[in-house]
């Protein structure tokens, strides 16, 4: 067996050894290609069934309302694995784990393919979503033993291209495919790339001596499943998920339904903070959140979550309601920020060892908040070339959000870590992404009914501004003299009030983010600074 290499000196690489490394004897850039298409093929498939939902009701012949389940339980399935991941593939071999979630990922695409009735579809749903939900934590595991720290900026942003990309051309794809072939190959797509994957890793992943002595020394021990646990993951997480998923349809707190599902999860996760960290050897490793470093970046990976996909649902939403864009048009709009984060991606990681990743997140944040100041001031004329930058400014900042957190965060934490530290971070930003869907969808709806009773209150006879509008759309339609209130004046005076009301809950969404990202700036200063970068110590 070759000795594994350890790096002496004092640079940010001292003490770390290659013994834990995926990449074998092979250069290890090959792991983040190997890698990536099983990120890709489960990021997009987060979001690509969104704009499917009305013609996957049509065919299955169910309501717009049992079709949002489709949706609903991946995402509960994906929360209930995606915490407990790094455990398993601590108890399994991480890339014994990692290849079974692409091929239970794989296989339930061809079942979601092939579904011919709403319950088949939910099923294999779910059991895409236990795979997809392992598949994030073994990859950057991987990377973060492969690549030594000096270089894992470098890794993590050719990995992070695919992971922004992917949100961002979604829901175009989905459109294309669903509006000229069929919803079926939104999931089919899915298998040549997951048996593609399964070959790759197979031959060209490596599992470490390291990792497997390991796992042996962990099974002599004896394996005490952590039972309850599991369960209080699986509930209180899952019924999280469901209430923020479902909270806007349903009423939120008007609802029984959610009320009860908001009730269980807020006391099993309580019991589960409690149990976990009374326990040895927890399923999840909560210890590590008291890890100033890690915990802050577990914080802002939340926040990055709850920006990315927030905004990506609803700036394609906006531009389809308000301005009347088709879904394709829509996404390209969005195609162009997927660009601009694309551009970006390779100087955040040349960034990341010669500039503090503090330095670079605290910027990153402050960029992004502007971003988003930028979009509340957009108004329903602006054109789609002025939307399309305005996406741009906001995506060229998401690169040096999630490369940085990612190599941030192992700073400090012993590798045999890595696995639940993996596992955490990307329940935050799983959890960030329903936060910030179910939070902006509430208060569009909220604020829209507000903004249109206001503006109808100045909407009356008394009012020349009221009188001169219906003239001027009398005018525009060919219709009575100015001042008689024909049926076809109203109708259109009321889709402009309804299309002003609903752009200012937009701005309203994009004011509520912009404060949120400027109350996370100051705790970049919190962070642990890394030993060789500049200014480090």
């Amino acid at each position: 067996m070759a000795k594994a290499a350890t790096k002496k000196g004092g640079g940010p690489d001292a003490g770390w050894s290659d013994e834990r490394s995926a990449a074998g004897k092979r250069n290890p850039w090959l792991i983040v290609m190997v890698i990536s298409l099983a990120t890709f093929m489960e990021v997009l498939d987060t979001a690509i069934a969104n704009v499917s939902l009305s013609h996957i009701a049509g065919t299955l012949a169910i309501s717009p309302d049992e079709a949002t389940w489709v949706l609903t339980s991946y995402l509960v399935a994906n929360a209930v694995v995606v915490p407990i991941s790094g455990w398993l593939s601590d108890v399994m071999g991480r890339k014994r784990f990692y290849m079974m979630s692409v091929l239970l990922f794989t296989v339930a695409s061809l079942a979601c393919g092939l579904s011919g009735s709403l319950a088949m579809l939910i099923l294999a749903r779910i059991v895409q979503g236990l795979g997809g939900g392992g598949l994030a934590t073994s990859e950057q595991s991987f990377l973060a033993d492969t690549f030594p720290p000096s270089k894992r900026g470098m890794a993590f942003a050719a990995y992070g291209v695919v992971v922004i990309v992917a949100p961002v051309i979604g829901p175009s794809l989905g459109g294309y495919i669903t509006d000229n072939i069929s919803w079926h190959w939104i999931f089919l797509i899915n298998v040549p790339v997951g048996i593609l994957s399964l070959i790759l890793v197979h031959f060209l992943v490596q599992e470490p001596p390291a990792l497997e002595r390991d796992r042996k020394t962990l099974l002599k021990k004896g394996l005490n499943v952590d039972y309850i646990g599991f369960a209080l993951v699986a509930v209180g997480l899952g019924c999280l998920e469901v209430t923020l998923d479902r909270g806007q349809r349903d009423d939120w707190f008007g609802s029984g339904f959610i009320v009860t599902m908001a009730v269980i999860a807020a006391v099993a996760l309580t019991l589960l903070v409690v149990w976990e960290l009374a326990r040895k050897d927890p399923i999840v490793n909560l210890r590590l959140l008291g890890n100033r470093n890690f915990g802050i970046c577990v914080v802002m990976m939340l926040a990055v979550g709850t920006i990315l996909f927030g905004s990506t649902q609803i700036i394609p939403q906006m531009l389809q309601e308000v301005f009347g864009y088709t879904a394709t048009e829509a996404g390209l709009a969005l195609t162009t920020g997927g660009l601009a984060a694309l551009v970006a991606m390779p100087f955040t990681g040349m960034l990341i060892g010669k500039v503090q990743t503090r330095v670079l997140l605290g910027g990153a944040f402050i960029v992004q908040g502007l971003a988003l100041g930028h979009l509340s001031g957009l108004n329903a004329d602006v054109s789609f070339g002025h939307i399309a930058m305005a996406r741009v400014f906001q995506a060229i900042a998401l690169p040096f959000l999630f490369v940085p957190i990612n190599a941030q965060a192992y700073v400090g934490l012993k590798p045999r870590e890595f696995n639940q530290a993996s596992a955490l971070l990307n329940v935050a930003r799983n959890l960030g992404g329903s936060i910030g869907i179910s939070a902006a969808q509430a208060v569009i709806e909220q604020r829209e009914q507000f903004h249109q009773a206001r503006i109808v209150e100045g909407l009356n006879p008394l009012n020349p501004s009221y009188v001169e509008g219906l003239g001027q759309i009398g005018q525009q339609i060919g219709g009575a003299a100015p001042g008689d209130a024909s049926t076809s004046q109203l109708g259109v005076l009321y889709q402009q009030v309804t299309q002003q009301a609903a752009m200012l809950s937009y701005i309203d969404v994009y004011h509520v983010l912009m404060i949120a990202v400027f109350c996370i700036v100051p705790l970049a200063l919190f962070l642990r600074p890394v030993t060789g970068q500049k200014g480090g110590h």
